[in-house]
């Protein structure tokens, strides 16, 4: 009898050691997540460039100089991909509240961080795949559809997209792990 109720008090000491290591993975995961998706809100929110173009009518005249201005709210894509990750930083600031409280008894409540984790992967995804898709069409242009470059006249507006849509994509990425996380404890969590 004794030895079964040592062999019990272990496995409980385990579990419970096992459960205190998942949370703090879930904490660096979601404080990466928060702050990922906060530099990519700034890094897209601060784009602007100002730039001035030389435009020759004739050879015989002096160039006419136009001012010209990129910025973040142009473009649609772009104001999604802000919105997207003002929502995830939001959401995770929100989260880890939740998790700093004892959820582990309160299914409702994992089963909705689950799920809400799932969305920002979506949203995230598919913000950063939008802005990648413009970023793209702006870095080569399309000549079938007559769209010029414009990374060539707005070369350090195209290179903060770019970085604010990789941070998005790793803050994805984080999302993503946090739900395969979330799932496997599911796995192990006793009936």
């Amino acid at each position: 009898m004794e030895v079964g109720r040592r062999s019990r008090v272990r496995m409980e000491d385990e579990r419970k050691e096992e459960k205190k290591m998942g949370s703090k993975i879930e904490m660096v995961f979601r404080v990466l997540g928060f702050v990922l998706s906060f530099v990519a809100a700034i890094v897209v929110g601060l784009d602007e460039q100002t730039t001035v173009l030389p435009l020759t009518l004739s050879p015989d005249l002096p160039p006419l100089d136009f001012t010209l201005t990129a910025k973040w709210y142009y473009l649609s894509t772009l104001g999604y991909l802000l919105a997207t990750n003002i929502i995830a930083c939001s959401y995770c600031f929100i989260s880890l509240f939740f998790l700093l409280k004892d959820t582990s008894n309160d299914n409702i409540l994992v089963l909705l961080v689950i799920i809400l984790d799932t969305v920002m992967v979506a949203l995230l995804f598919s913000s950063s795949g939008a802005a990648a898709a413009v970023g793209v069409i702006a870095y080569l242009g399309n000549s079938h559809v007559q769209w010029n470059k414009v990374c060539d006249i707005y070369g350090r507006f195209c290179i903060q997209v770019a970085a604010s849509t990789v941070l998005s994509l790793a803050g994805a990425v984080v999302f993503m792990l946090l739900v395969v996380l979330a799932t496997v404890g599911l796995q192990k969590r006793p009936s």
